[in-house]
């Protein structure tokens, strides 16, 4: 393990925890989409355009509410924005135990993130976006 890949274990366990504590100083908003707004940020563009979903609408709720320990809400509100917090959740404590113990984990995750995984993710966001529009409370 070298010192070079220690120091990216760190930066991956800032760059993965940074999410999760912004999600959990956030309160959830009832409407399952629209949270991201308490960070200043804009109204959904895509919503205003289109009356629907985006791909990513709830995302930033799901988050939250993983992030406050409501796993179960969290999964109804957006199935893939909660599993992308729970991936943050395990990324971090990996990369963390990468960092303090010079372990060999982030070689061996490496190599299992491939292409086919990667194709498995787009798919589930997929799914997860038709589940959002059939389930959308504009």
């Amino acid at each position: 393990m070298t010192q070079r890949e220690r120091l990216l274990a760190v930066l991956c366990a800032l760059a993965t925890l940074a999410p999760l504590v912004i999600g959990a100083s956030l309160t959830p908003d009832p409407a399952g989409h629209g949270t991201h707004q308490q960070l200043g940020l804009p109204p959904c563009g895509f919503y205003l355009a289109t009356g629907t979903a985006c791909p990513t609408c709830g995302m930033t709720t799901a988050f939250s509410h993983m992030a406050n320990r409501e796993p179960l809400r969290g999964v109804v509100t957006q199935p893939f924005g909660a599993a992308l917090a729970l991936v943050a959740s395990v990324a971090f404590w990996g990369s963390l135990h990468v960092a303090v113990f010079a372990s060999r984990l982030g070689r061996v995750a490496g190599r299992l993130l491939g292409g086919r995984i990667l194709w498995y993710g787009a798919g589930a966001w997929l799914a997860s976006w038709v589940y959002t529009m059939a389930t959308w409370r504009g």
